[in-house]
């Protein structure tokens, strides 16, 4: 018979959340395997595309849920654990990108050693891998953050401790800075609620 903790609502997700950061809370020393299963992937990239260094990464994973386990009653509601944990996470990896901010990663260290599933087209992987690692690191972030881990811009905000206006700046300079690499005219790259009405 299952355990009651690891019952589901039948939306899944919100129970399993809440019962992590009860789990969190407790101390219970098995959430730490349940955390990293349940948002370990998402971490992780996040903080590849701040990083640009997979051994990094997965160092700031566990920096991460270490973090979380230390400061787990600062975990104000529970709904909000995702968006917690993906703020320690940029945390850990902008603080790491700093210290590290003179070294230079070579493009093919920076992408994952396996051949990409044959429905994605590497090359264009690897043009957008290059073009995110010319991008400042806190605006990386707000683009991981915000297109990656799919945070809203208030989220993404409060997230960096920035402005919402701050995040909509680095979000738009970047979008920008990627179209110019890819040499997308501006008005391919305005979204229908932005056109103006002729």
């Amino acid at each position: 018979m299952a355990d009651a903790r690891t019952e589901e609502t039948s939306t899944g997700r919100p129970a399993l959340t809440a019962r992590l950061a009860t789990d969190l809370r407790a101390q219970r020393p098995e959430v730490i395997a349940e955390l990293l299963d349940a948002f370990g992937r998402e971490l992780a990239g996040v903080a590849f595309l701040i990083v640009r260094n997979h051994a990094d990464a997965e160092e700031i994973v566990m920096d991460t849920l270490i973090t979380a386990w230390r400061r787990a009653n600062d975990l104000r509601d529970d709904s909000a654990l995702r968006t917690w944990l993906l703020r320690i996470a940029t945390r850990h990896a902008l603080s790491r990108r700093r210290r590290r901010q003179h070294v230079t990663i070579a493009l093919h260290m920076a992408l994952p050693l396996r051949a990409p599933p044959m429905d994605e087209p590497s090359v264009d992987r690897m043009l957008i891998a290059e073009a995110l690692t010319d991008l400042p690191p806190k605006m990386r972030a707000a683009v991981a953050l915000h297109h990656y881990a799919g945070l809203s811009v208030p989220q993404v905000a409060r997230a960096m401790g920035t402005s919402q206006n701050t995040i909509k700046s680095n979000l738009r300079d970047a979008m920008a800075r990627l179209r110019a690499v890819f040499d997308v005219p501006a008005e391919w790259a305005r979204s229908p609620g932005r056109q103006n009405d002729a």
